[in-house]
């Protein structure tokens, strides 16, 4: 790879091609924050300039990973530079990677902070680079206070935090949370739309690809099942509607926590017959399958501060039914969705309200919302951030 900064000629227009490294989840991880990764790498490309994601070769012990496994089972991407060798819980591991870093230079050097157990490792490895004094160092915040808490939680993103020199966060309230730890500046930026996901189907041929009801409403909860996603509310609040016969819950996700006891709950559930589920992960290949099938998309969770499901949503031009959580109301004004309290009697109601929703007002204002949030506005965002050419 070429390590020296470049002039591309485009027209008459010279583009500096910066280096920019990223490091965080991508391939063959799998999950949201890999295709973000993977995803931004791509929009700095088209903008002109070098990019390289050094990925982990062990993310999480296997006792703390909630899931199956945390290997994609698709190709390998072919446009981009990919190294998978951070180790979260090898010390030796992080010096070396970060020496590897320091030495190439690079202008930008992008860290994903999303869990207080990646703090230690993260930041070491920040502290390492930035002793070259050229690289600037920048972290997109998923999470500054996660949403499950354990103790050691605050040390060990303080520890992070005092690593970077720069910050974004795709929602007010993790900025909120994020200005505990540092005085830096902390900028917003709205989480981009997944382009990469294909178009959408009509939506017969995808309720017949996924072996579902072909006619009927069809609620859609997406996603990594965990607690605070309250997907026991919307169980039983799909349980409270009057008339069930045409209407079907369908739950698409993987559990990452409470199994048994949802699992149960839908046993005892008197709809049970009504509630579909494809509980595993969803490949990225079939993800336009469920947001093609779906009438509305529902996120009933307790407590949030941005979710990646929206702009899922927003792409596929679903509608939503969110409840009054984190930043999840900013996302969906009313003529893009319903937005309710965290409880079983409000959210059956919203099930109910969204049978008399104006598509078609709907359908024109999401097209305007789309073009917002795009991802060549993303890294832009970035790159002025970091005080750096785009």
């Amino acid at each position: 790879m070429n390590l020296l900064p470049l002039l591309h000629i485009q027209g008459q227009i010279q583009i500096r091609v910066s280096k920019i490294i990223i490091i965080g989840p991508a391939y063959p991880l799998r999950g949201g924050l890999a295709t973000f990764n993977e995803r931004m790498a791509r929009a700095f490309q088209k903008l002109g300039h070098e990019v390289v994601i050094y990925t982990f070769s062990l993310q999480y012990p296997n006792f703390l990973f909630p899931g199956k496994t945390q290997l994609s089972e698709s190709d390998p991407p072919s446009d981009l530079k990919i190294y998978k060798v951070i180790n979260s819980i090898n010390p030796l591991n992080w010096w070396k990677v970060g020496r590897t870093i320091r030495n190439v230079n690079a202008d930008l050097v992008i860290f994903r902070f999303w869990l207080p157990f990646m703090g230690p490792c993260l930041g070491s490895i920040a502290r390492m680079i930035r002793k070259n004094k050229v690289s600037k160092v920048l972290a997109i915040v998923d999470n500054a206070i996660p949403h499950e808490k354990r103790p050691g939680d605050r040390l060990l993103t303080n520890y992070f935090v005092k690593s970077v020199q720069y910050f974004v966060t795709m929602s007010p309230f993790v900025k909120k949370d994020l200005s505990l730890f540092t005085a830096q500046n902390i900028s917003v930026i709205h989480h981009p739309l997944y382009d990469n996901f294909g178009t959408k189907y009509k939506q017969v041929e995808a309720r017949k690809a996924l072996d579902i009801p072909e006619k009927g409403t069809i609620y859609l909860f997406f996603g990594f099942i965990r607690k605070y996603k309250g997907l026991d509310i919307l169980v039983d609040a799909f349980g409270l509607l009057p008339d069930i016969d045409d209407k079907y819950l369908l739950i698409a996700g993987e559990y990452y926590a409470g199994e048994a006891e949802i699992k149960d709950q839908i046993q005892q559930s008197p709809v049970k017959k009504h509630i579909i589920e494809h509980t595993r992960f969803i490949k990225d290949e079939d993800v336009g399958l469920y947001f093609s099938a779906a009438d509305v998309v529902v996120q009933p969770y307790r407590h949030a501060t941005q979710s990646g499901v929206t702009p899922l949503a927003y792409h596929f031009e679903v509608p939503m039914i969110v409840t009054n959580v984190g930043a999840l109301p900013e996302l969906v004004p009313h003529t893009l969705g319903i937005v309710t309290q965290p409880n079983k009697d409000d959210l059956a109601k919203a099930l109910m309200d969204f049978l008399q929703f104006d598509i078609a007002s709907f359908s024109s204002e999401i097209k305007k919302e789309k073009k917002k949030l795009s991802w060549d506005a993303l890294v832009k965002s970035i790159l002025e951030e970091a005080e750096i050419e785009s």
